[in-house]
């Protein structure tokens, strides 16, 4: 019986690159007067728009409690969300870009 060759693997070591944000997102955004009520009128990052608003959404308890996807309009949101009483949180990011220029 011929003895079979144990050959080394050798394992591929990978450098993680550090992740740099896309500057895109990281460019100041002109608010509208309706988002303005609830994030500021300066000028901001979109990043930054997102998370003022859903810190607002938290703050006044708009999540709807059954289904955790929906953001239930007060006042404010009504004229961001186009009249909508009700929208989904991937409906709202689409919603709210039409309010940044």
């Amino acid at each position: 019986m011929a003895a079979k060759k144990k050959t080394a693997v050798k394992k591929k070591t990978v450098v993680k690159k550090k992740r740099t944000p896309n500057p895109a997102f990281m460019k100041p955004m002109n608010i509208s007067d309706d988002l303005a009520k609830i994030v500021g009128s300066k000028a901001i990052p979109r990043t930054e728009v997102t998370k003022k608003l859903w810190a607002y959404i938290k703050k006044n308890g708009l999540q709807d409690a059954k289904n955790k996807r929906n953001i239930n309009a007060d006042a404010n949101l009504k004229p961001i969300f186009g009249g909508k009483k009700t929208v989904s949180m991937f409906e709202m990011t689409k919603l709210v870009s039409k309010h940044l220029s």
